[in-house]
């Protein structure tokens, strides 16, 4: 029977990777040590979003400073995983780790799917606020959000054309609060 569980790990901001990698590469050359370690996760999503006037895709990491690691733990993987360069503890009780619940892993896995097949915007936007059309045929223009669905990425402006408030649909990285 498997004791393997899910756990967060705290580490330094911007570490993750370095983290992963770290332990990784102690888990190739420790035989041993392999059995009590099944996956080591850093949850990223991609985001949609602007620079220099062209629309990028970069990964953004769902929770900065951790990472989760699904092991068996016993004082030698705690002890391994304490003394890590960049790792700073466990999530959980001063003296005990908690693991993650079932629920919370699988949707956890499932929104990370979800984040890297369709981006999301780097910043998130709310009905009735002000924006300016930053890119497309409505370029410069402002309005108000009316609808925001950024499951899609898509927004719902109210601009004014004509004397007339019109309703447009836009992407996201198309628009920017003002």
């Amino acid at each position: 029977m498997s004791n393997l569980r899910w756990y967060v790990v705290h580490t330094l901001t911007g570490k993750e990777f370095t983290v992963k990698k770290a332990l990784e590469t102690h888990l190739l050359n420790s035989p041993d040590d392999r059995k009590y370690f099944s996956n080591i996760f850093v949850p990223t999503e991609k985001v949609a979003e602007v620079r220099e006037g062209e629309k990028k895709i970069t990964e953004r990491k769902f929770f900065p400073g951790y990472i989760l690691v699904e092991m068996e733990l016993n004082d030698k993987t705690w002890y391994m995983i304490k003394n890590t360069p960049g790792v700073t503890g466990f999530v959980g009780t001063k003296t005990r780790p908690v693991p993650l619940r079932e629920e919370e892993i699988n949707e956890l896995i499932e929104q990370t799917k979800e984040g890297k097949e369709r981006p999301v915007p780097k910043i998130m936007f709310k009905p009735g606020e002000a924006v300016r059309v930053k890119e497309g045929p409505f370029k410069n223009f402002t309005g108000n959000i009316e609808d925001a669905n950024l499951e899609k990425g898509k927004i719902r402006v109210m601009i004014s054309i004509f004397g007339r408030p019109t309703p447009v649909e836009l992407e996201a990285w198309q628009i920017e609060k003002i």
